[in-house]
């Protein structure tokens, strides 16, 4: 099973065994889980990981939902480690919104 907290700490680029800004992480990953369950998509009650032992099922269950895990590596880096070029974080927001939207119609269907 793959811990939330390390792969997306593997695609921010930190190593597993780096844990100086694992509080950081989890607190931009909790933030979009905030987010994600308004929208309806994942647990019914609010979700967040407190450490590398949670797993996407946790989360997701067994909905085989990629896009989740691309929203969530996309917000996170956004509010952890924005790009310094801000056409590059228009279109990580963009793409961030259309994730957003696509997740949403799945989860009301």
């Amino acid at each position: 099973m793959e811990s939330i907290l390390t792969s997306i700490k593997k695609q921010l680029g930190i190593t597993e065994d780096y844990e100086a800004f694992d509080l950081d992480v989890i607190t931009a990953i909790n933030s979009v889980f905030m987010t994600l369950n308004q929208i309806g998509v994942g647990t019914p009650k609010p979700f967040s990981i407190k450490d590398k032992t949670a797993v996407w099922s946790d989360f997701i269950g067994t909905e085989d939902y990629e896009a989740v895990k691309s929203y969530v590596y996309l917000k996170t880096r956004l509010l952890f480690d924005p790009p310094q070029s801000s056409s590059v974080i228009d279109a990580m927001e963009r793409m961030a919104s259309e994730y957003e939207w696509r997740l949403n119609i799945a989860a009301e269907s």
